[in-house]
């Protein structure tokens, strides 16, 4: 009995079978990136760390949109940044 699996057994995986069922969860994961990259660009003069979140999203594909969405969106006020 083999216990341990290598290369030679990605060649006997039917892809045309898996395909349909992954390519969704790849769709979703690049779409959750473009919105979140969209919106940090787009609203990035009243966010802090836009270059730490971008790294975050783009890094961590699935968890760092998501993570961006539920903390990173809380705006800075235009006066606060200017003072700085």
């Amino acid at each position: 009995m083999q216990l341990h699996y290598g290369f030679e057994e990605l060649t006997q995986i039917d892809w045309g079978s898996i395909l349909p069922i992954l390519i969704p969860f790849f769709l979703i994961a690049f779409l959750l990136i473009m919105i979140a990259l969209i919106d940090l660009y787009r609203h990035r003069k009243t966010r802090e760390n836009v270059l730490m979140w971008t790294i975050v999203i783009l890094l961590f594909n699935t968890i760092g949109p998501i993570l961006y969405f539920a903390i990173g969106r809380k705006e800075v006020h235009e006066h606060a940044i200017s003072n700085r």
